[in-house]
């Protein structure tokens, strides 16, 4: 399925190679960065050592001046954003919007998001996110409501910024593996500006910590690259390699005979009454699955306890 990651703004180049990580740990290389303060950011050397070696994701990641050109064959739109808002596009959690998405469930939960274009209100000015750390901020910083006074037919008095909300069309529409998805990720010290959010479908808000939800900008694409690989089926656990071949019955009998004849040289098995002490270690070593090479090892320390416990012989 189509995926892209979009960086919008970004100011530190630590944290473009930390996003070309994240995305190629999930198996995911469409990359595109809108106007980073760094025209040369893909070739910086902070870049390319915080990558740790997804320099194929940096080497197919695009530069663009505009989110316009960034979007281009994309047709849902994923924001990131911090908290939840009465205005836009709907807030949710990304294993929750991702499961919706992928049902084609999201036609009656958006109509919300349409509602909203029709919300007599303005977004008030942007503010810097005072949670963010110097060496790799990210977290989008949700729009702070005005009233914005009605003019006499009622709705007039809407602003001209509104008019990237989605449509009836677009947030109706049924989700395909053609369609495309794409995350955006606002630059580290603003977050997403309010107008770029209005575009979206869905403003993605990760569950952190009430006290203490700042995430760099690298943690916050490999989350959100975490969720969306695991909604799509995730990747198979590799399972550890074959410890060898199982011993069968009769060597496990072998070494049982070998074991109880130590055990009686060094006085732990009375032989006249050797209860149910074999019968027992049987069963322990039927629940360890032994192999080959643990059956050699346990002949092993029977031989040098029979060594031992006759030294003559």
């Amino acid at each position: 399925m189509k995926t892209r990651f979009i960086l919008i703004q970004t100011s530190h180049a630590g944290n473009v190679g930390a996003a070309a990580r994240a995305m190629k740990t999930m198996g995911f290389d469409d990359l595109v960065l809108v106007a980073p303060r760094w025209p040369n950011v893909l070739r910086k050397e902070e870049t390319i050592q915080r990558a740790s070696g997804a320099l194929d994701v940096l080497e197919n990641a695009r530069i663009v001046a505009t989110l316009d050109e960034a979007v281009d064959g994309i047709s849902h739109l994923c924001a990131t954003a911090m908290t939840p808002r009465d205005f836009g596009p709907p807030t949710r959690a990304p294993r929750e919007h991702f499961a919706l998405l992928l049902k084609n469930k999201l036609s009656a939960l958006d109509g919300r998001a349409l509602e909203a274009c029709f919300t007599d209100c303005v977004p008030a000015p942007e503010a810097p996110h005072p949670s963010l750390s110097p060496e790799g901020r990210g977290r989008s910083v949700a729009p702070v409501l005005l009233p914005l006074p009605l003019g006499e037919g009622g709705g007039e008095g809407l602003r001209p910024s509104l008019r990237h909300i989605p449509n009836q069309a677009d947030l109706t529409q049924n989700f395909s593996a053609e369609s495309g998805i794409a995350f955006l990720f606002g630059s580290e010290r603003f977050g997403m500006a309010n107008e770029d959010v209005y575009r979206c479908h869905v403003a993605l808000s990760i569950p952190t910590n009430p006290r203490f939800g700042s995430l760099n900008l690298g943690a916050a694409v490999q989350l959100i690259a975490y969720e969306w690989r695991q909604a799509l089926g995730g990747f198979s656990v590799e399972e550890a390699a074959p410890q060898g071949e199982r011993a069968d019955a009769a060597q496990v009998a072998g070494m049982l005979a070998h074991w109880e004849q130590a055990l009686a040289a060094i006085g732990f098995l009375d032989p006249a009454a050797p209860k149910k002490l074999m019968p027992r270690l049987n069963q322990l070593f039927n629940r360890a699955q032994l192999t080959q090479e643990e059956i050699h090892i346990l002949r092993g320390v029977a031989k040098c306890m029979l060594q031992v416990a006759r030294p003559n012989r």
